[in-house]
């Protein structure tokens, strides 16, 4: 497995969900996975049921077998302060010029920058050891934009050719795409069995490719169980509804006599029959349309209960079992 996991998604599709159960996944057994976020949603400490992720790394979960979860929710104006110590060792003037208002000046009106900074500090922790020469994380899973602006997000080197040829910022960026277009990396789209979050699946992928940015895999979410099959189906079509009345009068719901509640049962469980053929039908469609894009296919089941906290290692289990750790 890639040591930077980076989830992508249509907006509604769980990427923020499926992110968290990824770094639950790979802590397993051990080891220590960052889960990063980007966006500033504070979605990440939701789903933990903790309270808001400052910008620094707090364990937020153990994962089976004694792994642990990290968390860290990345401030651009706070990780240029960084930046600005790092190369210029600026000290109290970086902190003046927050409070002057030039951090956030910065970061407006260079939005490369504010990607170089976002996507550097996650590689930063890729890379980073310890003082006996291990890796500070096994994994860090990255909670990133919605597909339709994760390959610009991703592709900083691009965004940075307006802002800088040479010197420290250009050399930042160079050693994020180093580790962003590496086998280091892996970008994993999240989508639904629907028309809509398939097709900007596809088109996500393209993307990714002409960018030469490493895809991983397609995680289809809220996956439904199926009732019927397909021959099921046909049979639930072909039976007479005369049949239908006496099963559910023999099943004890009303009586044989004609006009009663066994009658009037059928058209209601026939009109559902039919809703869940068109929607079987379709899954089975994009389900196929995903399979031709070549890429290793997981499906996450739909929790009938919601989301919380015992749903979001039950989905890791799930990713678990799949093989994604």
């Amino acid at each position: 497995m890639s040591r930077l996991q980076v989830v992508s998604g249509k907006g509604g599709t769980g990427k923020t969900t499926v992110a968290a159960a990824l770094a639950l996944a790979l802590a397993t057994e051990g080891k220590r996975t960052l889960l990063v976020e980007v966006e500033g949603r504070q979605g990440i400490a939701q789903l933990f049921e903790t309270e808001a992720l400052p910008y620094e790394e707090r364990k937020i979960a153990v994962a089976p077998g004694g792994g642990e979860v990290y968390a860290l929710a990345i401030d651009p104006e706070l990780a240029l302060l960084d930046y600005l110590q790092m190369f210029y060792k600026l000290g109290g003037a970086g902190r003046a010029l927050k409070k002057l208002g030039a951090i956030d000046f910065a970061t407006t009106i260079a939005p490369g920058l504010r990607d170089v900074l976002l996507t550097g500090k996650a590689c930063e922790a890729v890379r980073r050891k310890d003082r006996s020469g291990r890796f500070a994380y096994d994994y860090v899973v990255m909670d990133a934009p919605p597909t339709g602006r994760v390959t610009r997000f991703l592709n900083v080197n691009d965004e940075v050719a307006g802002l800088a040829k040479i010197g420290p910022i250009h050399n930042q960026a160079q050693a994020v795409m180093r580790v962003l277009k590496s086998p280091e990396t892996a970008v994993h789209l999240v989508t639904l069995l629907e028309e809509m979050p398939v097709q900007e699946t596809a088109d996500g992928i393209s993307e990714l490719r002409a960018a030469k940015l490493p895809v991983g895999r397609v995680i289809v979410n809220m996956v439904r169980p199926t009732v019927l099959d397909q021959a099921e189906l046909e049979f639930a079509r072909a039976v007479p509804r005369a049949a239908i009345a006496r099963s559910l009068s023999g099943a004890g719901l009303g009586g044989a006599r004609r006009g009663g509640l066994a009658e009037r049962l059928v058209d209601p469980l026939l009109r559902q029959a039919d809703e869940y053929a068109e929607r079987f039908a379709l899954e089975r469609e994009q389900r196929g349309v995903l399979t031709e894009l070549g890429l290793p296919l997981h499906e996450l089941p739909l929790l009938a209960e919601g989301m919380d906290l015992a749903g979001l290692y039950e989905l890791a289990t799930e990713l678990r079992q799949q093989g994604i750790s």
